[in-house]
């Protein structure tokens, strides 16, 4: 039986879904005692569909496959699909939760309404207030901010959006909850987010009578499966993560472009915007139906709203239509309304950014943590356990601590980035945090493994093959992640594939011998020791 921790070892924990889960987790493995404030009435976060902070909706599916929508201590049960209904997603957090014996640390139906800390002792004193009971403050040497970042819907100044007047009314993504209500309207959906094109797909098979699809910019979209094999394991992979670091941005854009159109074509092909030819002009978002569906003339295009008059709503071309409702997938703003004015000026926090290192941390606020308050493309449920165990190994003096020029370093990164589009690579990030965990998977430790390693899936029992908390059946795992819905039936290189590897290794090298010539030098340039996911 493990000692009773100490005191000073308890840690407030804001969020009792996914993040908040996976970071109890770790903790109590540590000697940590979690406590964790859910102000639902049920842990799971956004999973939790029955919860008035979620946006799920009732065919809400995952955007990845169980393979990576899970934790590396727990796959998903025998018979989920590949990608998991938000109902298996809620019973899979239940039994990761179990497994753990993380129940007994989740106080639900318990909001946080300030975080603030001592000017006298420097300690966190969490304000919480129970369902039907009084309020509570409680000090904490240590707090993990995992309240998520998708709560508080954005609505775009449209104008005259207040004087719609269909009798479907204007609403969020956010609170689709009942699509059968649309059924025989005519709909407009706002946006070209996952949500918005999912939501247009989702109204469009329900028998919708008109579906209008608007938006500012035409991306480039990823349709979920191609072939039967989900492109996502062949997207997001560490030798994309690692190109990253040594090839130029121009060839990398040019080689994720390619993908893309080899696996779902390019949107004017389908009839609907042609992006523009830069892709990280353009962007890419995720839809398995949105394309065949404007091919099939069940989704209208139209650009960007103008003007709102009534049921009459006017686009960007000078055309106008009448609809019955307007659903706005336009995407959310940062939202941590219980942070204390100092904590609030310290973290410079506005409703897209927030100042820390490496999205963790902050060099003014030992202690102080977060998990998940990013935004990605791609896989998240890697990132948050890799984040939760860097933390848990930091604070446990498992892995050093970075240091304070460190982080001041990675904090004055982020700013520099602040205004620019915050959505992450989630290969950088994975790589990044692995080097962080100390749990790289290095290809040359697990020879079998080589392919799947560089080209396959970034599935969480990668990340458990060495280091800290290493799993003994961790390679046999992923090597069966890798091999799922047949994305590799060899673990012999292609040809392409040997190739590739070749000129990233010489690349590396490359980069390499640079680095120790101007360590040399003595000029030690930051951009030659910092990785190019440093800047994610």
């Amino acid at each position: 039986m493990s000692p009773k921790p100490e005191s000073n070892k308890r840690v407030a924990i804001v969020g009792a879904g996914p993040a908040g889960l996976v970071a109890a987790r770790y903790l109590a493995a540590h000697g940590f005692e979690p406590v964790l404030f859910e102000q639902s009435a049920d842990m799971g976060g956004q999973w939790n569909a029955e919860g008035t902070h979620s946006g799920v909706w009732p065919s809400m599916r995952t955007n990845s496959t169980r393979v990576t929508t899970c934790f590396s201590d727990l796959p998903h049960a025998e018979g989920v699909a590949m990608f998991p209904r938000n109902q298996e997603m809620l019973a899979y957090l239940r039994r990761y939760a179990e497994k753990f014996g993380l129940l007994r640390y989740v106080r639900l139906r318990t909001p946080i309404e300030r975080l603030e800390r001592s000017p006298e002792s420097g300690r966190y004193l969490v304000s919480s207030k129970p369902e039907g009971g009084a309020s509570r403050q409680e000090p904490f040497d240590h707090v993990v901010i995992a309240s998520g970042r998708f709560h508080k819907p954005f609505i775009p100044a449209i104008p005259g959006l207040e004087s719609f007047s269909g009798a479907g009314g204007v609403t969020h993504s956010f609170r689709y909850k009942e699509p059968e209500k649309y059924r025989g309207l005519r709909v407009l959906v706002a946006g070209c987010s996952i949500s918005a094109l999912e939501i247009a797909s989702d109204l469009a098979m329900l028998g919708t009578q008109r579906v209008l699809s608007s938006m500012r910019r035409q991306r480039y979209i990823m349709q979920k499966i191609s072939g039967g094999v989900p492109n996502e394991h062949l997207a997001f992979t560490r030798w994309g993560a690692l190109a990253g670091e040594v090839f130029p941005l121009e060839r990398i854009a040019i080689g994720i472009k390619e993908f893309l159109i080899r696996k779902s074509g390019s949107p004017e092909q389908y009839g609907a915007f042609k992006p523009s030819d830069n892709l990280f002009e353009a962007g890419i978002t995720l839809s398995q139906h949105y394309l065949p569906l404007i091919a099939e003339g069940r989704i209208t295009q139209k650009p960007w709203i103008t003007e709102v008059r009534g049921q009459r709503v006017s686009f960007a071309d000078g055309t106008s239509e009448e609809v019955d409702a307007l659903i706005l997938g336009t995407g959310y703003d940062l939202h941590l309304p219980f942070l204390s004015e100092e904590l609030r000026q310290t973290l410079n926090v506005d409703t897209r950014h927030i100042d820390l290192h490496r999205f963790t941390f902050h060099p003014e606020l030992e202690g102080l943590a977060f998990v998940g308050i990013f935004e990605v493309g791609g896989p998240f449920f890697p990132l948050l356990e890799l984040q939760a165990r860097w933390i848990a190994y930091t604070w446990a003096n498992v892995r050093p601590k970075p240091s304070m020029d460190e982080m001041k370093e990675g904090v004055a990164r982020y700013q520099a980035r602040r205004g620019q589009p915050q959505e992450q690579s989630m290969e950088a990030m994975a790589l990044m945090l692995s080097r962080l965990v100390g749990v790289e998977p290095l290809p040359e430790q697990y020879p079998p493994l080589t392919r799947a390693l560089m080209f396959g899936p970034l599935s969480p029992p990668s990340f458990r093959l060495t280091g800290p908390d290493a799993l003994p059946e961790a390679a046999e795992r992923y090597a069966a992640d890798a091999a799922a819905f047949g994305a590799f039936t060899s673990p012999e290189l292609t040809d392409e594939e040997r190739l590739r590897l070749e000129r990233l290794m010489r690349a590396l090298d490359d980069k390499a011998r640079s680095v120790d010539a101007h360590k040399s030098s003595g000029t030690h340039p930051a951009a030659l020791y910092a990785p190019a996911s440093e800047d994610t």
